[in-house]
């Protein structure tokens, strides 16, 4: 049985590292390609051996990071079930999250073909795991709170870059304080936790994104790197509070 869970997870980590390699480039699902120089890859260089572009020469650490942590997912949900949630929803709930962490932290960028796809799957494992009441108020809830906060993030920008002058406020024109991206995102996570607990989520990512935000802005001024409105990837923030409430809330409130 624990061979067989190592597996499933292994062939998760590689349909994850597939979609993260493909999709930000193409856009589509193509053959596999490197991430470096674009050039295909044969199925025995991108599973296999020896992992390492032959056109470029560029390694594929993160491959093996992803699929070594797929291999133990499986076996961690197998042996502490979440109740209400059954195990190949929650393969197919890491297996998005995975997509969308790893594209994020190496593209900046939330996919609108993900999210979309994301719906799909959040209001289907919504409903078995919440029914369809919470499942839509947990996806509405949280387009509009997450909503709210963009269009905030949006006016703060503005406010901020009418008081810089030339090349500053040219460097500022094209940042965001809060993707659109994640306003998607997190619609997609409130279908998939659902309401009313989608709200502690949002406030866990908040929560956790600010304190790492600010370890990560002191880190770059004592590094001398500081340099105003760095971006720091949201997305994973926010699925890190949906897999707080999902699978570890009930465990927080008995030891509070």
């Amino acid at each position: 049985m624990i061979l067989l869970l190592f597996l499933s997870g292994w062939f998760c980590g590689l349909l994850v590292n597939y979609l993260s390699d493909v999709l930000p480039l193409r856009r589509q699902l193509t053959a596999p390609i490197c991430t470096g120089c674009g050039e295909k890859l044969s199925l025995t260089q991108y599973l296999v051996w020896p992992r390492r572009c032959p056109h470029c020469g560029r390694a594929r650490l993160r491959s093996w990071i992803v699929e070594a942590l797929f291999a133990i997912i499986p076996v961690w949900l197998w042996h502490s079930p979440a109740q209400g949630i059954p195990f190949w929803v929650s393969l197919i709930l890491f297996v998005y999250f995975g997509v969308v962490i790893v594209i994020d932290l190496e593209h900046r960028l939330i996919l609108h073909s993900v999210s979309l796809v994301g719906a799909v799957i959040g209001i289907f494992c919504g409903v078995v795991i919440h029914g369809w009441k919470a499942t839509l108020l947990g996806g509405l809830s949280g387009l509009g709170i997450m909503l709210a906060l963009y269009l905030f993030g949006w006016l703060f920008l503005k406010v901020i870059i009418r008081r810089k002058e030339g090349d500053e406020r040219a460097s500022l024109e094209d940042e965001e304080a809060l993707g659109f991206g994640d306003v998607t995102l997190n619609t997609v996570l409130g279908f998939i936790v659902g309401w009313p607990l989608n709200v502690f989520a949002i406030g866990i990512a908040i929560l956790a994104g600010g304190l790492v935000s600010l370890l990560y802005l002191v880190f770059k001024l004592l590094t001398g790197e500081y340099r105003s409105f760095m971006a720091v990837p949201y997305g994973p923030f926010l699925v890190s509070g949906a897999v707080i409430v999902l699978y570890f809330w009930k465990p927080l409130l008995a030891i509070l």
